[in-house]
């Protein structure tokens, strides 16, 4: 298990405007290190800084210490009128609006049409070794560390910016060990259940979680019923 996950509410405040929270999942690999150093570092960059800033100085920080491992970065920044989410990786961000599941991130597969001919461009290959990989060794065209890819593999992360409305319920992020094997729809429908009370865990009632985790929990437990073998982190927002 190399993931890594943040939850600090009230991180960062601008005058005197309500304060903002920070939500991030980080899926590691060949080594915990890259995600626990994002987990621990990216939101504290980011009070200072512009979210695409943030991810350029946390891989600059890396630079010379971790060449071969590294991890995606999918984090959501939430605010009283918007949600600002950066992705880097295949890692993923889903907003339940309604009766609607709207992904706030798009993956970073290395056979996503316009990442693998950014990547052929630089001069890197995708090669098909049980799934696409660049240089036939990343399933993600972008993550933060391994230095060792680059310029193929790089940290420069998509951003979207999401007006929040009245019907938006929840936000869902997590490591790809969920996505791969439950629909975005379903993991809207699952941790809405979960909110609303009409699922729950066969649990004692005196050890019922915080319904959001608690609604985490169970979409990492169906990602496992479901055959997942890869790392699975999920982190629930209430809205």
């Amino acid at each position: 298990m190399e993931d890594a996950v943040t939850v600090a509410p009230g991180f960062a405040s601008v005058g005197t405007a309500p304060p903002y929270d920070f939500f991030g999942v980080y899926d590691g690999h060949c080594g915990v290190s890259v995600a626990w150093a994002c987990r621990d570092r990216l939101h504290v960059v980011l009070a200072e800084k512009v979210m695409a800033t943030s991810f350029s100085r946390v891989d600059g920080e890396l630079a010379s210490k971790e060449r071969e491992v590294g991890s995606t970065a999918s984090v959501a920044v939430v605010g009283p009128e918007r949600i600002v989410v950066a992705n880097c990786g295949d890692s993923r961000a889903v907003l339940s609006r309604g009766d609607m599941a709207v992904p706030l991130s798009s993956d970073h597969k290395a056979d996503r049409p316009d990442e693998r001919k950014r990547v052929e461009a630089a001069g890197g290959v995708v090669i098909n070794w049980d799934v696409y990989r660049v240089s036939g060794v990343l399933a993600t065209s972008r993550s933060i560390g391994d230095h060792y890819l680059r310029p193929y593999v790089i940290s420069e992360p998509e951003v979207t910016v999401t007006n929040r409305t009245e019907e938006d319920e929840l936000l869902v992020l997590a490591s790809d060990g969920l996505w791969d094997v439950v629909s975005n729809e379903v993991v809207c429908k699952v941790a809405s259940q979960c909110l609303s009370g009409q699922l729950v865990r066969k649990v004692p009632d005196g050890a019922r979680e915080h319904r959001a985790k608690e609604a985490a929990i169970i979409l990492a437990e169906l990602a496992l019923s479901r055959g997942s073998r890869d790392n699975i982190s999920v982190v629930v927002v209430e809205l």
